[in-house]
């Protein structure tokens, strides 16, 4: 690999969660807090269920811009919230709730609720999605093919959705397990050619797994809009630097998959797609506490070994970033500290589920990890 790689631009929207801070309950005033937001200088997204709120970033060039527009949207939103009487939690699933929740009142929302019954209404799963500039569709599709088998190392380490409805799952990621649940949400396959791609996309139009483009909800996937590659495997992380960490990781990943595709480096192995599956599955059971199938070897690792691969793959990339160091600091920090899911594991063990949610909102908008 050349000792100079191109650093492509990159951007980050995370998906919040608005609860009541008396009962937790899931408040569904989206749309409130979302005028609220505006009068402070933040825009958000609806999303499907009334209870999220999504932010994005603009398109940013280091991690250090990355951190403080995090930071600054979730206080925002945060402050957004509380005129509003509720409070944003940075978590894959509401700690506390009930099953059937409303539709945000949009057309395209609404027509999704028709198509897809109680599936839409038992929604309310909150990720993150990191997008990557990259020079082309067909390098895009390329970059998704070498990536697809780190994406269940990438699960484990955000994981943070232990708890449902007061709840212990015994998962460190029960919103990969609910989210799996719709017809599009999965490992994408390996594509031959950009053809191939299209064929796979329209196969889920044709038989209405997916209501447009929008909904091919892959974990990783080319999009058109912003031509970039969008990784969408993750939990929302508990903290602004633990979403940076994982951004960090997906934007020197990419990097290296497109370094090699320059140089002609021989492609990554085709990883078969059963196996992801179930990779992904123990990913999202276990989280860092766990084994994690190992992408280099196949092999069952710790999953702190599995990261220290995936580290190890794109160092270039993040030297050449500069993130080398607060990459590998971050980690230690995870694996010493604990995840989202360790964290709300731990607190409900101790302290019972309203300890949680307080220690939830806290790390939302804490200043460190």
């Amino acid at each position: 690999m050349s000792s100079r790689m191109d650093a492509p631009t990159f951007g980050v929207e995370e998906e919040l969660l608005l609860v009541n801070p008396d009962t937790g309950a899931p408040l569904m005033e989206g749309s409130a807090v979302s005028h609220v937001a505006k009068l402070l200088g933040l825009d958000l997204q609806l999303e499907l269920t009334p209870c999220q709120i999504e932010t994005a970033t603009p398109v940013l060039n280091t991690s250090a811009e990355l951190r403080r527009h995090l930071l600054s949207s979730r206080r925002t939103a945060e402050s957004a919230a509380r005129e509003v009487d509720g409070r944003v939690l940075a978590c894959g699933l509401p700690p506390m709730s009930g099953d059937i929740r409303p539709v945000s009142r949009t057309d395209r929302y609404e027509r999704l609720a028709g198509n897809f019954g109680l599936l839409a209404r038992e929604q309310g799963v909150s990720g993150c999605h990191v997008h990557v500039a990259v020079p082309d569709r067909a390098r895009g599709i390329a970059v998704i093919n070498a990536s697809r088998r780190w994406l269940p190392v990438l699960l484990a380490l955000t994981a943070n959705s232990a708890l449902h409805n007061a709840t212990d799952t015994g998962y460190s990621s029960w919103r990969m397990v609910l989210w799996s649940r719709w017809p599009t949400a999965d490992t994408p396959p390996h594509f031959e050619s950009e053809n191939d791609y299209d064929r796979a996309v329209a196969r889920m139009l044709e038989v209405g797994a997916a209501l447009d483009e929008g909904m091919i909800y892959w974990d990783v996937r080319y999009s058109g809009k912003f031509q970039t590659v969008e990784f969408r495997v993750s939990d929302v992380p508990a903290t602004a630097d633990e979403t940076v960490l994982y951004a960090a990781l997906v934007r020197a990943l990419v990097m290296t998959e497109l370094a090699d595709i320059e140089q002609g480096k021989s492609a990554a192995p085709v990883i078969d797609t059963t196996w992801l599956r179930l990779a992904k599955w123990r990913a999202a059971r276990d989280g860092i506490t766990g084994m994690c199938p190992d992408p280099l070897s196949g092999n069952m690792v710790e999953t702190r070994v599995a990261v220290d691969h995936l580290v190890r793959f794109v160092s270039h990339a993040l030297d050449c970033l500069g993130d080398h160091t607060m990459v590998t600091d971050t980690i230690d920090k995870v694996f010493t500290s604990g995840n989202g899911a360790v964290h709300q594991r731990r607190v409900f063990n101790r302290a019972g589920i309203n300890a949680v949610l307080d220690h939830v909102a806290a790390r939302t908008i804490a200043d460190t990890l």
